[in-house]
Protein backbone atom coordinates (compact mmCIF):
# COMPACT_ATOMS: atom_id res chain seq x y z
CA UNK A 1 0.00 0.00 0.00
CA UNK A 2 0.88 3.45 -0.67
CA UNK A 3 1.53 6.39 2.10
CA UNK A 4 -1.23 8.37 0.73
CA UNK A 5 -3.67 8.44 -2.18
CA UNK A 6 -2.63 10.85 -4.21
CA UNK A 7 -5.35 10.30 -6.98
CA UNK A 8 -8.64 8.74 -5.89
CA UNK A 9 -11.31 7.88 -8.13
CA UNK A 10 -13.20 4.99 -6.30
CA UNK A 11 -16.24 7.40 -5.61
CA UNK A 12 -16.84 11.27 -5.89
CA UNK A 13 -18.05 10.71 -2.09
CA UNK A 14 -13.64 10.65 -1.40
CA UNK A 15 -13.92 14.64 -2.45
CA UNK A 16 -13.24 16.96 0.43
CA UNK A 17 -14.34 20.70 1.22
CA UNK A 18 -12.97 23.11 -0.03
CA UNK A 19 -11.29 25.97 1.95
CA UNK A 20 -14.29 28.49 1.41
CA UNK A 21 -16.57 25.47 2.19
CA UNK A 22 -14.94 25.03 5.80
CA UNK A 23 -14.51 28.67 6.33
CA UNK A 24 -18.58 28.49 5.51
CA UNK A 25 -19.02 25.82 7.89
CA UNK A 26 -17.36 27.45 10.65
CA UNK A 27 -19.18 30.82 10.29
CA UNK A 28 -22.33 28.99 9.81
CA UNK A 29 -25.35 30.57 11.89
CA UNK A 30 -26.81 27.89 14.20
CA UNK A 31 -29.94 26.70 15.94
CA UNK A 32 -32.08 23.46 17.27
CA UNK A 33 -32.89 21.88 14.06
CA UNK A 34 -35.39 19.53 15.51
CA UNK A 35 -37.04 22.88 16.52
CA UNK A 36 -37.14 24.80 13.53
CA UNK A 37 -35.07 27.22 14.44
CA UNK A 38 -31.47 26.53 12.45
CA UNK A 39 -31.33 29.41 10.09
CA UNK A 40 -28.81 27.45 8.36
CA UNK A 41 -30.51 24.09 7.79
CA UNK A 42 -33.86 26.28 7.03
CA UNK A 43 -32.48 28.57 4.09
CA UNK A 44 -30.79 24.82 2.72
CA UNK A 45 -34.02 23.15 2.39
CA UNK A 46 -35.53 26.49 1.24
CA UNK A 47 -33.39 27.00 -1.32
CA UNK A 48 -33.42 23.39 -2.21
CA UNK A 49 -37.24 23.01 -2.36
CA UNK A 50 -37.22 25.67 -5.08
CA UNK A 51 -34.49 24.17 -7.10
CA UNK A 52 -36.56 21.28 -7.43
CA UNK A 53 -40.07 22.92 -7.95
CA UNK A 54 -41.28 21.19 -4.59
CA UNK A 55 -42.85 22.73 -1.63
CA UNK A 56 -40.79 21.92 1.41
CA UNK A 57 -37.69 19.79 1.65
CA UNK A 58 -35.92 18.02 4.89
CA UNK A 59 -32.28 17.94 5.59
CA UNK A 60 -30.98 14.34 6.59
CA UNK A 61 -27.66 12.79 7.16
CA UNK A 62 -27.17 10.70 3.86
CA UNK A 63 -28.59 9.96 0.40
CA UNK A 64 -29.63 6.21 1.85
CA UNK A 65 -31.10 7.94 4.43
CA UNK A 66 -33.17 10.30 1.91
CA UNK A 67 -34.28 7.23 0.17
CA UNK A 68 -35.54 4.91 2.80
CA UNK A 69 -37.51 7.69 4.62
CA UNK A 70 -39.06 8.39 1.02
CA UNK A 71 -40.31 4.92 1.08
CA UNK A 72 -40.98 4.45 3.84
CA UNK A 73 -43.56 7.40 4.15
CA UNK A 74 -45.10 5.94 0.53
CA UNK A 75 -44.78 2.40 1.11
CA UNK A 76 -46.69 -0.28 3.60
CA UNK A 77 -45.47 -3.41 4.82
CA UNK A 78 -46.11 -5.82 1.42
CA UNK A 79 -45.78 -3.00 -1.20
CA UNK A 80 -43.62 -3.42 -4.47
CA UNK A 81 -41.32 -0.66 -5.78
CA UNK A 82 -40.94 -0.57 -9.11
CA UNK A 83 -36.79 0.12 -10.31
CA UNK A 84 -34.37 -0.29 -12.69
CA UNK A 85 -31.94 -3.50 -12.44
CA UNK A 86 -28.97 -2.80 -10.74
CA UNK A 87 -30.71 0.41 -8.90
CA UNK A 88 -29.17 1.60 -5.91
CA UNK A 89 -32.48 1.02 -3.86
CA UNK A 90 -32.22 -2.29 -4.63
CA UNK A 91 -28.61 -3.54 -4.71
CA UNK A 92 -27.67 -1.51 -2.22
CA UNK A 93 -30.55 -0.78 0.11
CA UNK A 94 -33.40 -3.57 -0.72
CA UNK A 95 -32.44 -4.81 2.79
CA UNK A 96 -33.29 -1.23 3.91
CA UNK A 97 -36.82 -1.52 2.57
CA UNK A 98 -37.56 -4.54 3.71
CA UNK A 99 -36.98 -4.03 7.43
CA UNK A 100 -38.17 -0.39 7.68
CA UNK A 101 -41.20 -0.61 5.13
CA UNK A 102 -41.63 -4.14 5.15
CA UNK A 103 -41.73 -3.28 1.24
CA UNK A 104 -39.44 -5.05 -1.69
CA UNK A 105 -38.09 -3.38 -4.92
CA UNK A 106 -38.82 -5.27 -8.59
CA UNK A 107 -36.53 -4.67 -11.05
CA UNK A 108 -36.59 -3.95 -14.64
CA UNK A 109 -34.23 -4.88 -17.01
CA UNK A 110 -33.47 -1.76 -19.34
CA UNK A 111 -30.32 -0.61 -21.45
CA UNK A 112 -28.19 1.77 -19.21
CA UNK A 113 -30.78 1.84 -16.23
CA UNK A 114 -33.76 3.94 -18.12
CA UNK A 115 -36.71 2.10 -18.49
CA UNK A 116 -40.11 3.15 -20.38
CA UNK A 117 -43.78 3.74 -19.99
CA UNK A 118 -44.28 0.37 -21.74
CA UNK A 119 -41.77 -1.70 -19.37
CA UNK A 120 -43.68 0.24 -16.10
CA UNK A 121 -47.18 -0.94 -17.72
CA UNK A 122 -45.45 -4.58 -18.22
CA UNK A 123 -44.34 -4.36 -14.30
CA UNK A 124 -47.45 -3.54 -12.96
CA UNK A 125 -49.46 -6.49 -11.19
CA UNK A 126 -52.78 -7.40 -11.17
CA UNK A 127 -54.96 -6.05 -8.41
CA UNK A 128 -55.54 -9.14 -6.42
CA UNK A 129 -55.42 -10.02 -2.86
CA UNK A 130 -53.11 -12.59 -3.29
CA UNK A 131 -50.21 -10.39 -5.08
CA UNK A 132 -48.30 -7.57 -3.68
CA UNK A 133 -49.45 -4.34 -4.42
CA UNK A 134 -47.34 -1.89 -6.14
CA UNK A 135 -46.63 1.30 -4.94
CA UNK A 136 -43.99 3.51 -5.96
CA UNK A 137 -42.30 3.81 -9.17
CA UNK A 138 -38.78 5.01 -8.88
CA UNK A 139 -35.70 6.22 -11.48
CA UNK A 140 -32.30 7.00 -10.11
CA UNK A 141 -30.63 10.29 -11.87
CA UNK A 142 -28.02 10.14 -12.91
CA UNK A 143 -27.95 5.95 -13.05
CA UNK A 144 -24.84 4.96 -11.45
CA UNK A 145 -24.74 1.37 -12.79
CA UNK A 146 -25.92 2.64 -16.09
CA UNK A 147 -22.22 4.05 -16.68
CA UNK A 148 -24.07 7.53 -15.26
CA UNK A 149 -26.65 7.59 -17.73
CA UNK A 150 -29.05 11.06 -17.78
CA UNK A 151 -32.74 10.78 -18.03
CA UNK A 152 -34.09 13.25 -20.16
CA UNK A 153 -37.60 14.86 -20.10
CA UNK A 154 -38.85 13.30 -22.52
CA UNK A 155 -38.07 10.05 -21.07
CA UNK A 156 -39.35 11.19 -17.87
CA UNK A 157 -42.57 12.32 -18.71
CA UNK A 158 -44.30 9.02 -20.38
CA UNK A 159 -42.89 7.15 -17.33
CA UNK A 160 -44.66 9.53 -14.84
CA UNK A 161 -47.74 9.59 -17.11
CA UNK A 162 -47.84 6.14 -16.93
CA UNK A 163 -47.20 5.66 -13.03
CA UNK A 164 -50.03 8.20 -12.54
CA UNK A 165 -52.87 6.22 -15.06
CA UNK A 166 -52.39 3.48 -12.75
CA UNK A 167 -52.19 5.51 -9.13
CA UNK A 168 -48.61 5.05 -8.19
CA UNK A 169 -46.27 6.94 -6.43
CA UNK A 170 -43.36 8.63 -8.11
CA UNK A 171 -39.80 8.62 -6.51
CA UNK A 172 -36.38 10.17 -8.04
CA UNK A 173 -32.98 9.03 -5.93
CA UNK A 174 -30.74 12.44 -6.99
CA UNK A 175 -27.83 11.20 -6.01
CA UNK A 176 -25.89 12.95 -8.81
CA UNK A 177 -28.96 14.83 -10.14
CA UNK A 178 -27.05 18.42 -10.91
CA UNK A 179 -24.16 16.22 -13.07
CA UNK A 180 -27.88 15.59 -14.79
CA UNK A 181 -28.73 19.18 -15.11
CA UNK A 182 -25.65 20.02 -16.27
CA UNK A 183 -25.01 17.38 -18.73
CA UNK A 184 -28.66 17.46 -19.96
CA UNK A 185 -28.99 21.39 -19.81
CA UNK A 186 -32.43 20.99 -18.65
CA UNK A 187 -33.64 22.41 -15.25
CA UNK A 188 -33.93 20.08 -12.21
CA UNK A 189 -37.07 21.10 -11.63
CA UNK A 190 -38.07 20.78 -15.37
CA UNK A 191 -38.40 16.95 -14.59
CA UNK A 192 -38.16 17.00 -10.36
CA UNK A 193 -41.41 18.63 -9.61
CA UNK A 194 -43.52 15.79 -11.48
CA UNK A 195 -42.49 13.63 -8.64
CA UNK A 196 -43.87 13.11 -5.35
CA UNK A 197 -40.59 13.32 -3.29
CA UNK A 198 -36.80 13.73 -4.77
CA UNK A 199 -33.52 14.70 -3.54
CA UNK A 200 -30.13 15.74 -3.92
CA UNK A 201 -27.02 14.38 -2.79
CA UNK A 202 -24.56 17.07 -0.97
CA UNK A 203 -21.82 14.47 -0.32
CA UNK A 204 -20.61 13.50 -4.37
CA UNK A 205 -20.18 16.21 -7.11
CA UNK A 206 -21.16 19.03 -4.71
CA UNK A 207 -18.14 18.29 -2.19
CA UNK A 208 -19.91 18.68 1.07
CA UNK A 209 -18.93 16.34 4.01
CA UNK A 210 -21.97 14.83 4.72
CA UNK A 211 -25.87 15.53 3.94
CA UNK A 212 -28.72 14.91 1.61
CA UNK A 213 -32.06 16.95 1.14
CA UNK A 214 -35.24 14.97 0.40
CA UNK A 215 -38.38 17.28 -1.13
CA UNK A 216 -41.78 17.17 -1.66
CA UNK A 217 -45.30 18.59 -0.58
CA UNK A 218 -45.66 20.19 2.54
CA UNK A 219 -47.92 17.27 3.18
CA UNK A 220 -45.27 14.36 2.45
CA UNK A 221 -42.31 16.08 4.36
CA UNK A 222 -44.82 16.57 7.49
CA UNK A 223 -45.18 12.57 7.11
CA UNK A 224 -41.04 12.23 6.35
CA UNK A 225 -40.77 13.90 9.37
CA UNK A 226 -42.20 11.00 11.68
CA UNK A 227 -39.89 8.43 9.87
CA UNK A 228 -37.04 10.76 10.41
CA UNK A 229 -37.33 10.85 14.34
CA UNK A 230 -37.81 7.08 13.98
CA UNK A 231 -34.70 6.88 12.12
CA UNK A 232 -32.88 8.65 14.83
CA UNK A 233 -34.10 11.96 15.26
CA UNK A 234 -32.34 15.44 14.55
CA UNK A 235 -29.26 16.64 14.37
CA UNK A 236 -29.96 19.86 17.02
CA UNK A 237 -26.91 22.98 15.38
CA UNK A 238 -26.81 21.36 12.06
CA UNK A 239 -25.77 24.26 10.48
CA UNK A 240 -22.45 23.81 10.52
CA UNK A 241 -22.68 20.97 7.81
CA UNK A 242 -26.06 22.14 6.19
CA UNK A 243 -23.73 25.35 5.35
CA UNK A 244 -21.77 23.12 3.04
CA UNK A 245 -25.03 22.35 1.34
CA UNK A 246 -25.83 26.23 0.57
CA UNK A 247 -21.80 26.93 0.02
CA UNK A 248 -21.93 23.81 -2.74
CA UNK A 249 -25.09 25.74 -4.68
CA UNK A 250 -23.59 28.80 -4.80
CA UNK A 251 -19.73 27.54 -6.10
CA UNK A 252 -19.67 23.58 -6.85
CA UNK A 253 -22.67 23.26 -9.56
CA UNK A 254 -21.35 24.76 -12.96
CA UNK A 255 -17.93 23.19 -12.42
CA UNK A 256 -19.42 19.91 -12.70
CA UNK A 257 -19.23 20.11 -15.94
CA UNK A 258 -15.15 19.86 -15.60
CA UNK A 259 -15.41 16.60 -14.10
CA UNK A 260 -17.69 15.12 -17.35
CA UNK A 261 -14.60 16.61 -19.35
CA UNK A 262 -12.19 14.66 -17.51
CA UNK A 263 -14.51 11.24 -17.23
CA UNK A 264 -14.51 11.66 -21.24
CA UNK A 265 -10.86 12.60 -20.76
CA UNK A 266 -10.02 9.03 -18.94
CA UNK A 267 -12.17 7.16 -21.34
CA UNK A 268 -11.09 8.24 -24.79
CA UNK A 269 -7.66 7.02 -23.18
CA UNK A 270 -7.99 3.90 -21.95
CA UNK A 271 -10.37 2.71 -24.51
CA UNK A 272 -7.29 2.81 -26.94
CA UNK A 273 -5.16 0.57 -24.68
CA UNK A 274 -5.74 -3.38 -25.66
CA UNK A 275 -8.55 -5.57 -23.70
CA UNK A 276 -10.45 -2.34 -22.27
CA UNK A 277 -13.90 -2.11 -23.42
CA UNK A 278 -15.69 0.67 -22.07
CA UNK A 279 -19.27 -0.21 -20.89
CA UNK A 280 -20.93 2.71 -22.05
CA UNK A 281 -20.78 6.47 -23.41
CA UNK A 282 -19.54 8.86 -20.71
CA UNK A 283 -22.28 11.54 -19.68
CA UNK A 284 -21.22 12.19 -16.86
CA UNK A 285 -18.46 11.58 -14.13
CA UNK A 286 -18.98 8.06 -14.06
CA UNK A 287 -16.31 5.51 -16.48
CA UNK A 288 -17.19 1.82 -16.37
CA UNK A 289 -14.77 -0.42 -18.27
CA UNK A 290 -13.94 -3.90 -18.17
CA UNK A 291 -10.75 -5.66 -18.21
CA UNK A 292 -11.71 -9.15 -19.12
CA UNK A 293 -9.63 -8.70 -22.60
CA UNK A 294 -6.49 -8.23 -21.28
CA UNK A 295 -5.68 -11.75 -19.88
CA UNK A 296 -5.37 -10.33 -16.45
CA UNK A 297 -8.13 -9.89 -13.29
CA UNK A 298 -9.49 -6.44 -12.31
CA UNK A 299 -8.37 -6.82 -8.30
CA UNK A 300 -4.71 -7.50 -9.81
CA UNK A 301 -4.59 -4.26 -11.58
CA UNK A 302 -5.93 -2.17 -9.31
CA UNK A 303 -3.46 -3.12 -6.27
CA UNK A 304 -0.64 -2.82 -8.86
CA UNK A 305 -2.57 1.04 -9.41
CA UNK A 306 -2.81 1.04 -5.36
CA UNK A 307 0.65 0.60 -4.93
CA UNK A 308 1.15 3.87 -7.09
CA UNK A 309 -1.08 6.28 -5.28
CA UNK A 310 -4.05 6.00 -7.58
CA UNK A 311 -7.45 4.42 -6.39
CA UNK A 312 -10.54 3.21 -8.70
CA UNK A 313 -13.30 0.73 -7.64
CA UNK A 314 -13.11 -2.84 -8.23
CA UNK A 315 -16.49 -4.05 -9.03
CA UNK A 316 -16.31 -7.57 -10.21
CA UNK A 317 -12.91 -9.39 -11.59
CA UNK A 318 -13.09 -7.70 -14.93
CA UNK A 319 -14.86 -4.39 -13.60
CA UNK A 320 -13.59 -1.27 -12.99
CA UNK A 321 -15.15 2.00 -12.09
CA UNK A 322 -13.55 5.32 -12.10
CA UNK A 323 -15.06 8.39 -10.99
CA UNK A 324 -14.41 12.22 -11.15
CA UNK A 325 -14.56 15.05 -8.85
CA UNK A 326 -13.97 18.24 -7.57
CA UNK A 327 -10.66 17.13 -6.39
CA UNK A 328 -9.42 15.40 -9.38
CA UNK A 329 -7.64 17.41 -12.17
CA UNK A 330 -6.77 17.10 -15.48
CA UNK A 331 -3.17 16.17 -14.56
CA UNK A 332 -4.32 13.90 -12.60
CA UNK A 333 -6.41 12.25 -14.86
CA UNK A 334 -2.92 11.97 -17.46
CA UNK A 335 -1.14 10.28 -14.44
CA UNK A 336 -3.93 7.81 -13.99
CA UNK A 337 -4.27 6.68 -17.55
CA UNK A 338 -0.25 6.35 -17.97
CA UNK A 339 -0.14 4.35 -14.82
CA UNK A 340 -2.96 2.40 -16.05
CA UNK A 341 -1.33 1.75 -19.44
CA UNK A 342 2.38 0.92 -17.84
CA UNK A 343 0.17 -2.02 -15.78
CA UNK A 344 -0.73 -3.60 -18.47
CA UNK A 345 1.95 -3.05 -20.97
CA UNK A 346 4.34 -3.61 -18.88
CA UNK A 347 3.19 -5.62 -16.33
CA UNK A 348 4.18 -3.47 -13.18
Amino acid sequence: MPDAITIDLVSDTASRPTAGMRRAMAEAPVGDEQRGEDPTVNALNERVADLLGQEAAMFLPSGTMCNQVAIATHCRAGDEIIAAEGAHIDGAEGAGAAVFAGSFVRTIACSRGIFTADDVAAALRMRHAKVPRTRLVEIEQSNNHGGGSVWRRAEIVPVVEAARANGLALHMDGARLLNAVVASGEAASSTTALFDSVWLDLSKGLGCPVGGVLAGSRGFIAEADVWKHRFGGAMRQAGIIAAAGLYALDHHVERLAEDHDNAQRFATRIEQLPGIVLEAPVETNLVFFDVGGTGRNAGEIGDALLRQGIRLHVQSDRRIRAVTHLDITTADIDRAADALEKVLLAGY
